[in-house]
């Protein structure tokens, strides 16, 4: 069985760019996976997540060298409404993805637009929608909705379609901390008990890497750091633009002035569990 997503030396450029945005980037995501990629601004995420669902280069065109698949399927070779049955992708900000009157409408789309059959659609909204929560709210209009009512219903519209692999850009960009949790919760669940592969791309470290089993740095168009999270965050991770969790460097400074702490706490939980064993 392929691996959820194989990328060999890709390069790409957007169209009239003099520099390569994507340089040198090789990796493997296996099947299950949960991978948070993070970086300062503009070191290449986005552009990267829009390579795995063929939007690049078949939307943004571009000079993409290397080779790319994800789900076993090529993605220059394979079209947008193909790579869109095997990659789900979700937008920072969900109003780009909801335009339809009511909740089900919208998730009904993308299965419509397929010519699929109506039970099977009806069927599989109910399904997206009792996944995500929002059973309730189907036939309310999408501006009726909290912001993060409404990233539930964008990823309910991807899950309908039952993808192999979902992609997401920045999620919780406009949401509290509170709402922001709530959502990395449900890719958790997505990730455990449905078996989804989940890229994230997401700033907020404290929230979501306790529940990334591994951890992606890029910088000027490069993958610089790839692990385990709390292998990774002995490193010095702002100078590449990322702010290390307060928690983490908290538990850093307990290591410079002696104390042995053999695996950085990721939660609250960790945290008490390791301040016990360091007074004990």
């Amino acid at each position: 069985m392929p691996r959820a997503i194989e990328v060999r030396g890709l390069y790409y450029r957007y169209e009239g760019m003099d520099g390569d945005v994507i340089v040198d980037v090789n990796l493997e995501v296996e099947r299950g996976e949960f991978v948070l990629l993070t970086g300062a601004s503009g070191c290449g995420k986005t552009t990267l997540c829009r390579c795995f669902n063929g939007l690049i280069p078949h939307f943004y065109g571009g000079d993409l060298r290397g080779e790319i698949c994800v789900a076993g399927f090529n993605v220059r070779e394979t079209p947008i409404h193909k790579m869109a049955l095997k990659v789900g992708f979700i937008f920072q900000n969900p109003d780009s993805q909801l335009f339809s009157l009511t909740v089900e409408r919208d998730v009904a789309f993308g299965l419509e637009n397929l010519g699929m059959d109506r039970e099977e659609i009806k069927r599989r909204v109910d399904w997206a929608l009792e996944v995500v929560r929002m059973k309730e709210y189907r036939h309310s209009a999408p501006y009726e909705l909290s912001g993060g009512q409404k990233q539930r219903i964008a990823i309910a519209s991807v899950l309908a379609m039952n993808p192999e692999v979902i992609v997401l850009d920045e999620p919780t960009a406009y949401l509290d901390p509170k709402t922001a949790l709530r959502i990395f919760q449900l890719l958790d669940e997505l990730n455990q008990r449905l078996g989804l592969t989940v890229v994230l791309v997401e700033h907020r470290l404290d929230l979501a890497s306790r529940y990334a089993s591994r951890l992606m740095v890029m910088s000027r168009g490069r993958i610089v750091l790839d692990g385990d999270p709390t292998t990774l965050f002995h490193h010095r991770l702002e100078g590449y633009g990322v702010t290390t969790p307060r928690l983490i460097r908290f538990f850093r400074e307990l290591e410079r002035e002696g104390y042995i702490v053999e695996k950085l706490p990721l939660t609250t939980e960790e945290a008490s569990a390791v301040l016990r064993r360091i007074i004990s």
